[in-house]
């Protein structure tokens, strides 16, 4: 959790910058809501290495060295995080360190002090150069940060890898990284976001307490998306346990905006200290189950946590919806038992479940998010005996013959 410069600032960046947003990040209450990264994306440095061959900070938007900005963000609470690439070159042509990887490892760590890399995946040499698939590309960096953690005192620097999902990162991230990037960038559109989850609905499983998806940064504050769909945004990043990366102008930021990003029940999902693994669909709704659908991504979604059932009803429609679910479709919920329900955005108690849930009136593009706590056995004598017939049997040997119960909860 923390704070990328990219989404709200692109190549706009300096150190005051910098500076303010780690500030605001303390004083707004995102620092004790978690935030607790301040990263620093493309853009810092000059465009060409010193004669000894190091990267140089930009002496005119980083006047007081790059030294200096990782003392002050430490003096705030926070951890630094910097970038880099894998090629010859940034993506906006800044140095890359491709056959530079120990030399800028030991420069970001041990004389700037940051503690996590960016690292992405512009400017490939030629094939004949590199001799390596992207695997071996990334194992280059990933080499020399663990070397580099062997000088006393030292861990290794957090290693995020910026390769859009290319050759499929989910199968191999985890070796070296510790989160991937699934997708393309992400752009501040719903059209955006819904592609993201689309596409993340069928490798939610890669994510655990050993790496995870990386979704892209958060567009939460950016303007362009409507009060409900930053709620879905949100909601969806945070239980599917990508990164949560602030990309918004903190000095502007709405208060809606900043409600959205502080929600407690759904960050505590998302830092889960027992249940590292993410929330995944039980049913995809519109589209028949494994059917991907970039506009309509999976609808029914949840996970088990420490503290409860996770759920997560996603309203994909461009109009408001009614969303029902048995409750047993998601695996982690018991047969025969009732269910307490917490809404993790109005932070209430919202009575019992049993059997089945309805939420009503779900807004466009909008998402509901419940936890749901064992209450106990359900009331003797339900009919039918299985709220889902399929193989439903009395111990006689009667196959049962059922239709779907009239008891639930409607919110």
């Amino acid at each position: 959790m923390g704070f990328n410069t990219w989404n709200a600032y692109h190549c706009d960046i300096n150190e005051s910058i910098i500076v303010e947003n780690a500030r605001l990040m303390e004083t707004l209450g995102l620092l004790g809501a978690g935030y607790n990264y301040m990263n620093i994306d493309d853009c810092y440095s000059e465009k060409k290495r010193s004669p000894e061959g190091d990267i140089v900070a930009h002496k005119t938007r980083f006047p007081s060295g790059m030294k200096a900005l990782t003392n002050e963000i430490h003096q705030l609470g926070m951890k630094a995080g910097i970038y880099g690439d894998s090629g010859w070159f940034t993506c906006q042509l800044y140095p890359g360190s491709f056959q530079n990887e120990l030399r800028d490892a030991r420069l970001f760590q041990l004389e700037w002090g940051f503690d996590l890399l960016k690292f992405d995946n512009c400017a490939v040499p030629f094939d004949h150069i590199i001799r390596e698939g992207i695997v071996g590309k990334y194992q280059r960096m990933a080499d020399a940060i663990s070397q580099v953690s062997k000088e006393p005192g030292k861990l290794p620097m957090v290693f995020s890898l910026c390769q859009w999902g290319r050759e499929q990162p989910w199968l191999w991230g985890k070796r070296f990284s510790q989160s991937w990037r699934t997708t393309g960038d992400i752009e501040p559109t719903w059209r955006s976001i819904a592609s993201i989850i689309n596409q993340n609905s069928f490798i939610t499983w890669a994510s655990d307490f050993y790496g995870h998806n990386d979704m892209d940064i958060l567009e939460v504050g950016n303007g362009a998306l409507t009060y409900e769909e930053e709620k879905a945004h949100f909601t969806a990043w945070a239980l599917m346990k990508s990164p949560l990366l602030i990309g918004a102008d903190l000095a502007s930021v709405s208060k809606e905006a900043l409600e959205i990003l502080k929600n407690e029940d759904v960050i505590a999902i998302n830092q889960d200290p027992v249940v590292g693994t993410a929330i995944s669909p039980f049913r995809w709704g519109i589209n028949p189950d494994w059917v991907s659908n970039e506009t309509h991504p999976a609808q029914y979604w949840s996970d088990e946590s420490a503290n409860g059932t996770v759920f997560m009803l996603l309203n994909t429609l461009d109009e408001p919806a009614d969303m029902f679910f048995n409750l047993t479709e998601s695996p982690w919920i018991r047969a025969g038992r009732k269910y307490s329900v917490r809404d993790l955005w109005s932070h209430s108690e919202n009575g019992t479940a049993i059997r089945n849930f309805t939420a009503q009136g779900v807004p466009a593009h909008g998402v509901i998010a419940l936890l749901l706590r064992d209450a106990g056995d359900e009331p003797e004598a339900l009919e039918p005996p299985c709220v889902r017939p399929e193989w439903c049997m009395d111990q006689n040997g009667t196959l049962i013959e059922s239709g779907v119960s009239n008891s639930h909860l409607d919110l």
